[in-house]
């Protein structure tokens, strides 16, 4: 009789890993000050602001404009990265992207042109932009 009870714990073995892996859905738990998804896309749009500003001004810091972004926002970085790894693991970070550059585009739009003209040009290999640091 030993043989149905060892098919049966390898059955209950399996059953209870099965369950173990299906109850850790989640990866990442949601942050405490959780930014939302509109506030996330303007902080982004602001950064990128930011970021250009260097190559135009090569002795800038990259580091206190982005803490200036953050102060004007009201936004403690422990929370934009809490937040910025919450929508990366759950996979939402691709469309608050899109409504940063939507953000960036209404702003300037000159620079909706500029965008249209680079996409429509395939086949053209853009150089990489020049780093001063």
């Amino acid at each position: 009789m030993e043989i149905p009870d060892q098919q049966i714990m390898k059955k209950l073995f399996f059953i209870f890993v099965l369950m173990s892996l299906w109850s850790c859905g989640d990866y990442i738990d949601k942050p405490k000050n959780l930014l939302s998804k509109d506030q996330m896309a303007e902080v982004l749009a602001d950064l990128a602001i930011n970021d250009q500003a260097t190559f135009i001004y090569p002795n800038s810091n990259l580091e206190s404009g982005t803490r200036y972004v953050l102060k004007q926002h009201n936004i403690k970085s422990e929370d934009f990265i809490a937040s910025f790894k919450y929508y990366v693991v759950k996979e939402k970070m691709q469309g608050i992207a899109e409504d940063a550059q939507q953000i960036l585009l209404e702003r300037d739009p000159k620079a909706d042109q500029y965008v249209k003209d680079k996409s429509n040009k395939p086949g053209e290999v853009q150089p990489p932009p020049v780093l001063s640091r």
